[in-house]
């Protein structure tokens, strides 16, 4: 069955000048699996920052949480394998803590082997996943949220970074509709740092951050009938240190022109012209706490790692 917005999107963004694919349609089944992946790199440093905050400030995490001992839904936004996040669900669970857990994923997969994995590890818990956009899912828990419950919602690994300023405030500003006051949102920014760390985190000794990227051309070829040869092009991670701008690309080793059956549409490409697939913004704390102020949120707390690569931001409606 054809995705409607996935075909309007490819045909949109492959006919600029500066040709581009969307970030969100990295995520099909074979995509979330290789992320999977990429978190397991030694390289790429944000997973285990991230769980070297959760781990460090978990009990104070949970006195912003669950202030007041009110009874609180924990709101997963890409959960994926809740890796990280079950730092935070083991700890609750050792301590009693009154809550609900909500991961939400757009890969039936993964949600389907979390849900066995917290079923198998915590009986007792008490968990609703959610195979949704975040907006879908967001709109339905405004809906149907006991009375009193606070939403804590979480959108770990630094996919913020994923926007521009422009779509970052409107991200932000979209979530908060979706909230009551005193309802919490904690967000995952990657900080600036050593050029050359980031740098290495994108080209990773396995080829997995490209293998990644190129899997939007086969995706294409698989729902599309598109004929790209992704042997043809080449993954192109560049960093830009004064923008905090990691912009990623698939660079067309030659002169070709792609067809793509359903949208009945030639691409053509010039040798060394590049699709752009993503942006990964590097913060500095003025700079989220300026974004958290456009978008109508009040700061609580900064929660960053030991080396000061990564920070937690709990922001507060």
């Amino acid at each position: 069955m054809l995705n409607k917005k996935f075909a309007e999107d490819i045909q949109e963004g492959l006919s600029k000048r500066q040709k581009s694919i969307p970030f969100i349609y990295f995520y099909d089944e074979r995509g979330s699996w290789l992320f999977q992946q990429i978190m397991q790199l030694p390289e790429y440093y944000l997973p285990a920052c991230e769980v070297s905050i959760l781990e460090e400030h978990k009990m104070s995490m949970l006195n912003h949480f669950s202030s007041k001992k009110k009874a609180f839904n924990l709101i997963d936004l890409g959960a994926g394998d809740a890796s990280k996040t079950k730092t935070l669900v083991q700890y609750y669970h050792e301590n009693e803590v009154k809550f609900t857990y909500t991961p939400v994923d757009l890969s039936t997969s993964i949600l389907s082997a979390l849900s066995e994995s917290l079923s198998a590890a915590y009986p007792e818990l008490n968990y609703r996943a959610l195979n949704k956009d975040y907006w879908e899912a967001l709109d339905l828990l405004k809906q149907n949220t006991n009375k009193g419950e606070r939403k804590v919602v979480l959108f770990l690994g630094a996919n913020i970074g994923n926007f521009t300023k422009d779509q970052s405030i409107e991200f932000l500003s979209t979530l908060k509709s979706y909230l009551n006051p005193g309802d919490l949102v904690m967000i995952g920014f990657d900080l600036k740092k050593r050029p050359e760390i980031i740098y290495k985190a994108y080209r990773d000794s396995k080829g997995i951050t490209a293998a990644f990227n190129l899997n939007l051309l086969h995706r294409i070829n698989q729902e599309l009938g598109g004929n790209f040869k992704p042997n043809y092009f080449r993954f192109y991670p560049y960093y830009n240190p004064q923008t905090g701008e990691l912009m990623s690309h698939l660079v067309s080793l030659k002169k070709q022109v792609v067809q793509i059956e359903s949208l009945e549409m030639n691409v053509e490409f010039e040798q060394w012209e590049s699709i752009h697939t993503e942006i990964s913004k590097k913060y500095t704390i003025n700079e989220i706490e300026t974004l958290a102020s456009e978008a109508g949120f009040a700061v609580k707390e900064h929660f960053q790692d030991t080396k000061n690569y990564f920070v937690d931001t709990l922001l507060q409606v």
